[in-house]
């Protein structure tokens, strides 16, 4: 079987892990940058680190005992990722600096042709786009954008040779990865003004930083650590728990987010009446702080909630009318987490294009697989975000699964595709427990510009990893033998 997969972070290094483990050497990741990681290379932005504790944001295979932060940054992060990599022998399977244009399905060969931007395309039986769905930056759609005449970057490319000390800096958005860059750049300028569209709820951030004891204990003891990684994976269930079950329960983390934002904006008046979001508690990521809003009470710091009107040369524009001078100006606007598998051109069988297919929005059994698709697996494609857990754990589910696909067309020789009407079934499952979940209740990145939830699972973590498991019930021959 040669197999293609598309991606060198932690989907693409889960699926090369997990397809070696099962037999399968002739294994070829494919890499767009110059190094593994994905994100965790991309994002360099300062105070970049993960909301999800370290000893369960990791592969439950290869457990890290010296991790030196409970909420690791991004240098770990990307250290673990390279360590992984080399530990599992999956180095020599990546091509680095290969970007991919697109893929086209071959009904009489069985194979898919992959068409790369630095040269020949190869043909290969199993393909497998693991690019994430926070892969690409997205830009607020704004008037005069282009016009501004300072330095302008977004987040996850950040433009380290800019240098912000004594500047006037204006931030547009207020996401995940503006309230860990804010903190960061705040006492460097002169002053700071941040662009808030809608404010999302903080909790307190449990961070610690753990110490050479720590770390001989999870070594010496590897049990301790596996009662960290459950104990988080406790906590962040709960807050699943909590958006697709527990009322109640969402009243209370409601109610430690209240606290926490009180108590943290209490140093400038008025400040907390702008951050309080005036949706319901989970319908938008939450995040985890103990600095994003100290840095907004700062005298330096202002925050707008006024609408952005358009950018000019020299500063940004609010539908007051009043221009806010800035020097260098960030976005801190997101991905384009709804566009999965853009800008590929993917076709299937019978020349069906995928982004046709997905014209209403994106879809795929367990997130993975299209009908007249045959032999394409997606890692965290449709449906597969959590709202509270760790991807991670979505993703070692989905390896396993690619495995015992790959496994089952190997032995009977013919590519396979799964059944319409099972997809569209399971589709319609997942529909209509998102159609009156909190995540229906406002608008997010985790919807579509019609209102589909296209991101997110409805249920918890422990209920996709028991119900995604490769059943050949479920698919049907492809046109062809592999290989013929």
């Amino acid at each position: 079987m040669r197999i293609a997969v598309i991606g060198a972070g932690f989907g693409g290094l889960a699926a090369a892990i997990e397809l070696k483990k099962a037999g399968f050497d002739d294994i070829l990741v494919l890499e767009k940058g110059d190094d593994v990681g994905g994100v965790w290379r991309e994002n360099t932005y300062p105070g970049a680190a993960c909301d999800v504790p370290s000893p369960f944001y990791s592969y439950s295979f290869e457990p890290n005992p010296r991790w030196p932060h409970r909420f690791s940054r991004q240098p770990a992060i990307l250290d673990y990722v390279r360590d992984v990599a080399d530990k599992y022998d999956v180095r020599r399977h990546v091509r680095f600096g290969v970007e991919v244009l697109g893929a086209r399905y071959d009904d009489d060969a069985g194979t898919w042709t992959v068409e790369l931007s630095d040269g020949e395309p190869i043909e290969v039986d199993v393909l497998v786009p693991a690019v994430g769905q926070l892969s690409r930056p997205a830009y607020a759609n704004i008037p005069g954008r282009e016009d501004f005449a300072g330095a302008s970057f977004h987040s996850a490319t950040w433009d380290h040779d800019v240098d912000v000390t004594g500047k006037r800096v204006a931030v547009i958005g207020t996401g995940a990865s503006a309230i860990q860059f804010v903190p960061e750049l705040q006492p460097q300028v002169a002053r700071m003004t941040v662009f808030q569209r809608s404010s999302p709820y903080i909790i307190p951030r449990p961070d610690r930083a753990f110490s050479p004891l720590h770390h001989k204990v999870f070594e010496r003891a590897p049990v301790t650590e596996l009662v960290e990684r459950g104990t988080w994976y406790g906590v962040v269930e709960a807050l699943s728990v909590a958006w697709v079950y527990s009322r109640p329960l969402a009243r209370a983390v409601k109610a430690v987010s209240r606290a926490h934002m009180k108590r943290q904006t209490r140093r400038k008046p008025g400040l907390f009446e702008k951050v309080w979001p005036d949706y319901p508690v989970g319908c938008k990521r939450i995040l985890f702080s103990n600095n994003y809003l100290p840095a907004l009470a700062e005298p330096n710091v202002d925050l707008e909630t006024t609408p952005i009107e358009r950018i000019t040369e020299s500063g940004v524009v609010t539908s007051d009318g009043v221009e806010h001078p800035a020097d260098v100006l960030i976005w801190g606007t997101g991905f384009k987490a709804t566009e999965f598998l853009a800008p590929m051109t993917i076709t299937g069988s019978g020349g069906r294009d995928l982004q046709e297919e997905w014209a209403e929005g994106a879809h795929a059994y367990y997130g993975m697989t299209v009908p007249d698709f045959p032999n394409l697996l997606m890692m965290y494609g449709p449906n597969t975000n959590t709202g509270g857990g760790s991807i991670i754990y979505f993703l070692e589910a989905q390896a396993r699964y690619l495995a015992d696909y790959v496994s089952h067309i190997a032995k009977t020789g013919r590519p396979q595709q799964v059944r319409r009407e099972v997809e569209q079934a399971h589709d319609e499952h997942v529909q209509g427990r998102l159609s009156d979940s909190v995540w229906s209740q406002c608008s997010s990145w985790y919807r579509t510009e019609s209102g589909r939830i296209t991101t997110n699972w409805p249920l918890l973590g422990i209920e996709y990893k028991a119900k995604a498991k490769f059943d050949p019930a479920h698919y049907e021959p492809a046109t062809q033998k592999v290989g013929a």
